[in-house]
């Protein structure tokens, strides 16, 4: 019940943060005249949310077994949403050979939101981790 206590908090406050933020974002998007979900907004959040879950779900998974390895894991994490953005997302931003500041804030809001909710919870899960299991 432990487990799914931690990964229901996460995944609350991940949605909260998320979606608080994604409400914002299409709204200041449509003060500035802007489309409100455009440049790709709704596929940004949504892939920052599965991905930052799925990082930090499997890191709780494997937390006895590769505890010392968990920041490399973690490190390895946002490396592969570095990858898949410049892989997918990247080349949409830039077909018209700039980037904008509305297309970098559709990625990278929810990327650093996502990731500092992902760095709080791990933090909390290696205290946690370590409290349980000294040594």
């Amino acid at each position: 019940m432990k487990h799914l206590h931690y990964l229901l908090r996460y995944l609350i406050a991940l949605v909260v943060i998320l979606g608080i933020s994604f409400v914002l974002h299409a709204w200041i998007r449509a003060r500035s005249g802007l489309v409100s979900i455009g440049d790709l907004l709704v596929g940004s959040y949504l892939f920052n949310f599965f991905m930052a879950f799925a990082i930090v779900a499997g890191l709780y998974a494997v937390r006895f077994r590769m505890k010392q390895q968990i920041g490399f894991l973690f490190i390895g994490g946002s490396a592969l949403k570095f990858l898949v953005f410049f892989l997918f997302f990247y080349p949409s931003f830039t077909a018209d050979g700039s980037i904008s500041r509305a297309e970098f804030s559709s990625f990278f809001v929810p990327y650093f939101l996502a990731l500092a909710t992902e760095t709080y919870f791990t933090a909390s899960m290696l205290q946690n981790l370590e409290k349980e299991n000294p040594g």
